[in-house]
């Protein structure tokens, strides 16, 4: 259901960088997963993204937004960003690093600004959903739009493979 909203901290970020965004809210009163969040609104799922928070081997933390359908490759996603090894940030410490709790989590607006990857398919999509940074509100935007807000870069970071190049 499209409708106005609290402003979150993202919501805030999008609108000072004159980003345009659709808020779209669902009823939810803790954790849901994406593909059930993708469920509730009517959307598919290869449109919704979800937020994952990872820490390197090295001790950096990095951001991956990739589909919900879809599951993080760290072996991948560590090259992308020059880690040997990547782990998923433990529950317990998301909010205190981020801001955002699980469900709620967005690449934009956290406590800090971490490397941000997106996964390459949303490259290909017109506007993607992600979380708007609180449980039970995700916001439409285009993917360059997002990549711009959060500072980010394309990777290929999922277990599917990338799409092969076309040849003439």
């Amino acid at each position: 259901m499209k409708e106005k909203t609290e402003k979150t901290n993202c919501a805030r970020i999008l609108e000072r960088m004159k980003i345009p965004y659709e808020a779209f809210s669902y009823p939810c009163e803790e954790f849901t997963d994406g593909l059930t969040a993708a469920s509730l609104l009517g959307l598919p799922p290869e449109e919704v993204y979800k937020t994952l928070v990872t820490v390197g081997k090295s001790g950096q933390h990095y951001v991956f937004v990739v589909p919900v359908a879809q599951e993080l490759d760290r072996k991948k996603a560590a090259a992308c960003v020059g880690e040997k090894s990547l782990e998923l940030l433990p529950l317990k410490e998301l909010f205190a690093l981020t801001g955002y709790v699980r469900g709620g989590c967005t690449a934009v607006g956290m406590k800090r600004q971490f490397p941000t990857v997106i996964d390459h398919s949303a490259s290909a999509r017109k506007n993607i959903y992600v979380s708007g940074g609180r449980i039970g509100l995700q916001f439409s935007l285009s993917p360059k739009d997002l990549l711009t807000a959060c500072g980010g870069k394309w990777g290929a970071v999922t277990t599917q493979e990338p799409p092969e190049a076309e040849t003439p």
